[in-house]
């Protein structure tokens, strides 16, 4: 793609366009519904006058640069066919990927491929939380100071003998009430690992926060938070970080899906994470 195409495209493309592209970007997958929350809200001071019409809006924007190859739809929905438009889950397509790689002077290549369904599920998940964080943002109950997703907020960092490790969370997020700003590593659980592979991620974070990197940077250690379907898998993942040996459960938080909202509404001017 040249320059002149690039500029070409980009005259056509409006600034919800572009930002429904950088979405998918920075998500991978992104649900209609999802879309639709994110970029075309209903209600008072905005333009859409019900859920119905910005769904129907949604859809048309998103048919449109599907239209272009910007955009793809999966041919896995989520919620089946009941679910209808709202289920689709979409992706960049190839020339939307080779416009935003120019855009922003990239030069290595995403392969984007029809994903498993694991895959999806819990990309999708994560998806969800970053889209409460900015809706709880766009209402004022907290300011979004600022959220990656994976692979943006994957840290590396130097572990023991002298060698280099990973440490992948899902999403990290810092958002401010007040005078006060909570930093969060954010872990999407869908019960489907064993509590040991938690208490091997948990070490990891152990490890990083031994460096004092992010403590360098930002003056805390983000609250590592769990985020998982039901109350039972709340009691297995707690046990399992009391027990584990060398585990500091101070350091992790395990909460439900549920009350993800309300737990970074609720938090604590004094709690750890701050």
């Amino acid at each position: 793609m040249t320059r002149n195409d690039v500029a070409e495209l980009l005259l056509h493309l409006s600034e919800r366009d572009r930002a429904v592209l950088e979405a998918l970007r920075a998500h991978r997958l992104l649900t209609t519904a999802l879309i639709r929350r994110l970029y075309f809200v209903h209600g008072e001071g905005e333009r859409h006058s019900s859920q119905a019409a910005a769904s129907g809006a949604a859809m048309r924007v998103l048919s449109r640069l599907e239209s272009r190859g910007l955009v793809i739809r999966l041919q896995r929905r989520i919620g089946g066919v009941r679910a209808g438009s709202s289920g689709i889950v979409w992706q960049l397509g190839a020339r939307g990927e080779r416009l935003l790689r120019s855009v922003h002077g990239e030069t290595a290549r995403r392969r984007y491929l029809e994903p498993s369904a694991a895959f999806i599920t819990h990309t999708l998940a994560g998806a969800e939380l970053a889209t409460q964080l900015q809706e709880l943002d766009r209402r004022g109950v907290l300011e979004l100071v600022a959220v990656e997703s994976e692979p943006s907020c994957w840290r590396t960092f130097l572990a023991a003998h002298g060698t280099r490790a990973w440490l992948k969370p899902d999403l990290f997020a810092i958002t401010a009430a007040g005078d006060y700003e909570d930093h969060w590593f954010i872990e999407v659980d869908r019960a489907t690992e064993h509590p040991g592979v938690v208490l091997r991620k948990a070490a990891i974070y152990q490890q990083y926060a031994a460096t004092g990197a992010h403590q360098a940077e930002h003056g805390v250690f983000p609250a590592v938070l769990w985020v998982v379907p039901d109350e039972r898998r709340v009691r297995v993942l707690k046990t399992a970080l009391a027990a584990g040996r060398g585990i500091q459960p101070e350091l992790f938080r395990v909460i439900t899906a549920a009350n993800f909202a309300a737990h970074l509404t609720a938090s604590p001017a004094d709690e750890d994470g701050r």
